[in-house]
């Protein structure tokens, strides 16, 4: 009975403990609680990031289709590009940047 005497009486209050009790649900149980908002906050803060990024790549686009709709030299550099495609008694040569060598092997 001497560890009940050490106890203060606010904790001992019966709305303390159900005040309590309703918050530790609130933040530690619920189907919204801290973790989870906080899980949600970050991954807003990431698909805010993808939406600016595609919003850049949006206009780009955009600016490059006006470019191949009004400049004929532009549409022909990208089909030259893009598909490869060649006038007559041309010779095309297509060079691989990501050209990765043979390994050597070595005997000892």
């Amino acid at each position: 009975m001497k560890l009940l005497t050490h106890i203060p009486a606010f904790l001992k209050n019966k709305y303390f403990i159900a005040l309590a009790a309703f918050c530790a649900v609130i933040l530690f149980l619920d189907k919204n609680d801290v973790l989870t908002q906080l899980e949600r906050r970050r991954e807003l803060r990431g698909l805010q990031q993808s939406k600016a990024w595609y919003s850049t790549q949006l206009a780009a686009e955009r600016k490059e289709l006006e470019a191949l709709k009004n400049n004929p030299a532009t549409l022909e550099k990208y089909a030259r590009e893009k598909y490869l495609m060649k006038k007559d008694g041309e010779e095309l040569f297509i060079i691989s940047e990501n050209y990765d060598a043979p390994e050597t092997k070595t005997k000892n």
